[in-house]
């Protein structure tokens, strides 16, 4: 492990960033967690402690968050897309294989795509251009410079998704896992919902997610630091999701192994 250079490819959770859903974090200090630890040993234990007693009157911090399972980067699974599948039940976070979040990946530059979709075309000619088709399993990262707006409103608003054919494109080469540095593999609400009333055609709106009913996949979204990668191919993601049961979607600490 000495040789693996560690990229850190995760967005943090943040309170003092802008969110749909606000993030609250409240934190005991080391001297109120000694306070509250006396008082829920009696409670719960019976166990009477002084706090004074420790060094300082201290004992542990405590954190306190109250999120939402997609805040921050996260790992969506089958059942985020809906409550049925054409292939069977969809899975939750903490039923899926572990071995698709640590595997082969591959990192597409589409940063020139602004706002709005991206389709196959735009995928194929990124692929020719780094001269690499994605393998079956291999982790697919999405670079679309959005993650230069975490922390405020313009994250969730200014982001480019894949359209349902570029999805099912990088299904169909046996992709599992896309992930994303954007909100959401999906275009933005806003221009989805206009694109919807303009032309009336329900397959605009959430493609990506909703291939999911088809197919059984996992989205990685909320990504960062995606231009540090040094090339576009040859290292390792691990995005391993946290096992919350029954969850739609699990946090996970992405990061890229160089150098395996």
């Amino acid at each position: 492990m000495s040789d693996v250079h560690i990229i850190d490819l995760s967005s943090p959770v943040d309170a003092s960033f802008w969110e749909p859903d606000p993030v609250i974090h409240e934190i005991l200090t080391p001297a109120e967690g000694a306070r509250h630890m006396a008082e829920e040993m009696k409670t719960h234990f019976g166990i009477d402690f002084d706090p004074a007693d420790l060094p300082g009157g201290e004992l542990l911090s405590l954190d306190t968050l109250t999120l939402t399972s997609h805040t921050g980067t996260h790992v969506d699974a089958p059942s985020h897309y809906g409550s049925a599948g054409t292939y069977g039940v969809p899975r939750h976070i903490d039923q899926m294989p572990l071995d698709w979040f640590l595997r082969p990946g591959v990192v597409l530059d589409l940063t020139d795509a602004g706002t709005g979709v991206i389709g196959v075309e735009r995928i194929e000619k990124e692929l020719a251009r780094i001269g690499y088709r994605p393998r079956p399993l291999d982790i697919v990262l999405l670079n679309t410079g959005a993650s230069r707006y975490v922390g405020t409103p313009r994250y969730f608003t200014d982001f480019a998704g894949l359209d349902g054919p570029a999805t099912d494109y990088l299904l169909d080469l046996g992709v599992r896992v896309i992930g994303t540095d954007a909100w959401s593999l999906d275009a933005p609400f806003g221009h989805m919902l206009r694109t919807f009333q303009e032309t009336g055609d329900r397959s605009v709106l959430w493609p990506a997610h909703f291939a999911g009913r088809r197919r059984e996949y996992c989205q990685v979204e909320r990504l960062a630091n995606l231009d540090a990668l040094p090339e576009p191919f040859g290292f390792q993601v691990s995005c391993l999701p946290v096992k919350i049961a029954g969850a739609g979607a699990g946090w996970t600490r992405a990061v890229a192994l160089v150098g395996q």
